[in-house]
């Protein structure tokens, strides 16, 4: 058999594509993984590793437009949008600006809870059964308030949507959400806690499936950036890397925010945007929080782990610029000192921006293409890599074995886009 062939190739290492990779190597392919970097060294590696059923509501609703556009004026907004003309970018804009009504938002919020709540149970099960050592907690998630108006707000768009869907949320007063996080500081009006939210340390996650799906005889291919694809008759022959050409009988596309960039190769136009976010991450402080926070008004995550404490968030539309932006990293401190008694560790590990990979709907592109045969697209999660990880490597595997899903794939196909 040629060494350069295997039955799935995926391209991307990142959580999607290595937990894609671990699910089809359970159900008996052979796989390959390439990784134009090392694993899950993206956006994998700097998020705030929350497992957050909690997120299923999307950003696109009635007003949000408003809301972009005004930032444009305040460089440290938690949504930023950069001036900058940019065609693919306004294109991906006014795509977004048409899902900002209330039919589009219920239709993304089931489908992002569906595969939200799936991937919630595997997780847990994959971390125990497999023993991954990646500092897996379930204390749940907190989200803090310091005005009632940021508090109401909250309690219409995103506690009664979660009440319609199923998922646990838990309304507290001010002096609850105190006694139950000390770390906070005084002054906060209400609380919103979801119990069913967890958390791990997502570059030790990314870590461990690697290290697990090499194990079960998974080939990574680190350093192997995309070329060039072959093909023929309707599918893809080979894909042409810095490592080599590799063939399979299927490639699944789970390269995150590079997928419009890879997939534009094959004449595919994904409607995706990199949304920028950026973490800081330290040494654990003596006076930590017990369970990830978002502090809602300055929207910065909280997560701590045994070995450390991040402060994340924040969502910069400005293409593919790279590099951090300072302006962003003060807003996340600033944020932090606001709310808490201990806004940072006593040493900075690290300072680092990521893309997240936007789809115009807020629902991943998850199965076959209509243009190729053999290409599966597992893109487009936005925020919830992490959280949608398991689900979404459990769905491609059972799609390429004819396995009736265990969720409903209808919302997911990248066909609603004609790609």
């Amino acid at each position: 058999m040629d060494a350069s062939r295997s039955d799935v190739l995926i391209l991307g290492g990142g959580v999607i594509g290595l937990a894609c990779a671990y699910y089809l190597l359970k159900s008996g392919a052979t796989v390959r993984v390439l990784e134009q970097g090392t694993p899950g060294c993206g956006s994998s590696h700097g998020n705030c590793g929350t497992i957050t059923p909690s997120h299923a509501a999307p950003l696109a609703m009635p007003g949000m437009l408003g809301v972009a556009l005004r930032s444009m004026l305040r460089a440290d907004a938690p949504l930023y949008l950069n001036p900058r003309f940019d065609g693919p970018r306004l294109r991906w804009l006014f795509g977004f600006a048409r899902h900002c009504n209330w039919r589009d938002f219920e239709h993304a919020a089931r489908a992002r809870s569906a595969i939200l709540q799936r991937s919630r149970q595997l997780l847990a099960g994959l971390v125990r059964e497999e023993q991954f050592d990646c500092e897996f907690g379930e204390e749940g998630e907190l989200y803090v308030y310091r005005t009632a108006k940021a508090f109401d707000a909250d309690e219409r768009h995103h506690a009664q949507v979660l009440d319609r869907l199923g998922v646990a949320v838990q309304r507290l007063r001010g002096d609850e959400v105190e006694a139950r996080e000390p770390a906070l500081k005084p002054g906060v009006t209400g609380g919103l806690f979801h119990p069913g939210d967890a958390r791990l340390r997502p570059d030790r996650y990314a870590a461990e499936l690697a290290q697990r799906v090499t194990a079960m005889g998974g080939v990574i291919e680190s350093g192997a950036r995309i070329d060039m694809f072959g093909t023929q008759g309707g599918r893809i022959d080979h894909v042409r890397t810095t490592r080599g050409v590799f063939r399979a009988d299927r490639v699944v596309m789970a390269l995150g925010a590079w997928s419009p960039l890879i997939a534009g190769q094959l004449g595919l136009r994904l409607p995706m945007q990199p949304g920028k976010g950026y973490s800081l991450t330290y040494t654990r402080p003596a006076l930590a929080p017990r369970h990830a926070l978002v502090l809602r008004e300055a929207a910065v995550c909280v997560t701590t782990w045994e070995s450390g404490f991040r402060l994340g968030s924040t969502m910069e539309f400005s293409g593919y610029a790279e590099g951090l932006n300072r302006t962003r990293l003060d807003a996340l401190r600033r944020g932090a000192a606001q709310g808490l008694h201990v806004p940072e560790g006593p040493e900075l590990k690290e300072e680092w921006w990521g893309w997240r990979p936007m789809s115009v709907d807020e629902v991943p592109l998850i199965g076959p293409s209509s243009r190729y045969s053999n290409l599966t697209l597992a893109t487009a999660h936005g925020m919830l890599g992490v959280s949608m990880s398991a689900a979404t490597g459990e769905l491609v595997a059972s799609m390429l074995h004819g396995r009736t899903p265990s969720l409903d794939p209808t919302p997911y196909a990248p066909a609603r886009f004609g790609v």
